[in-house]
């Protein structure tokens, strides 16, 4: 087990020290319907940092979005809604559109982050393996219509089937997931060291699917979402049945200073 999680807390800490850090984002811009300039300009609507006053414009027609530089034509930009979304770099600068339930933004990261401010590393709870648990992944009888707010206020439907039971300390606990997939199950909680030790707004876990109605759930594994990291992103939150009544001393602790 400590090897394991040793090998996954050095990934976080590449994943978080790298140029394309959630740290290192520097904006997220909602687009209107139609052009969107883009460009250090105080006229632009998606600004950049630094560069050009204006870079080129944005054109949004319907959820297909376009990427026309000046002098240049323009070409369709893959959004993130079916995966790793189509990227336009100039110099250090780097942007991207995400599409949230219809909602799309161009998010804006700067490659060079670290030079400004080096990251400050992660801090963990001793591993504990009282808390790599496992659980019953039971069916819904009934399928669940769970309405999940993210950080910007939005509510996302997530139709949730199963849910993982367990105990701790003679309490009978359940959580949903957020999300099933092939290779993972996503969940997102809060407990009684969120805001203190942990996050505030919660955490994720991410778990191998189930096998034979067990589901393993190790909250050494536990991690900070993107929004510790920046105002930039669009995490969703904990929905209240995910609460835990008690303290979950695994996994990561606040981001540090």
């Amino acid at each position: 087990m400590r090897e394991d999680l040793m090998r996954w807390q050095a990934q976080r800490h590449a994943e978080l020290s790298g140029p394309d850090s959630w740290l290192g984002m520097q904006g997220l811009f909602w687009l209107e319907p139609g052009v969107n300039q883009v460009g250090s300009g105080e006229h632009c609507g998606v600004r950049l940092p630094s560069g050009p006053d204006h870079l080129g414009d944005l054109i949004r027609d319907g959820e297909r979005v376009y990427w026309q530089p000046l002098g240049d034509s323009a070409r369709e930009l893959q959004t993130d809604r079916f995966g790793s979304p189509a990227t336009v770099d100039h110099e250090n600068l780097a942007f991207f559109i995400v599409d949230r339930e219809g909602r799309l933004a161009a998010r804006v990261r700067d490659r060079n982050w670290a030079a400004r401010q080096p990251f400050a590393g992660l801090s963990y709870f001793p591993a504990a393996a009282e808390w790599a648990i496992e659980a019953e992944w039971q069916v819904l009888t009934t399928p669940l219509a769970m309405e999940v707010p993210n950080v910007t206020g939005e509510l996302k439907t997530v139709l949730v089937s199963h849910k993982a039971v367990f105990s701790v300390a003679g309490q009978r606990i359940e959580l949903l997931p957020m999300s099933v997939g092939e290779h993972e199950v996503f969940f997102v909680f809060r407990d009684r060291t969120s805001g203190k030790e942990t996050y505030g707004a919660g955490r994720f876990l991410k778990v191998s699917p189930a096998v034979d109605g067990k589901i393993r759930l190790d909250f050494n594994h536990a991690y900070n979402p993107p929004c510790a990291f920046t105002p930039f992103a669009t995490c969703p939150l904990p929905p209240p049945e995910n609460w835990l009544p008690f303290a979950v001393p695994a996994g990561e602790m606040k981001p540090r200073a």
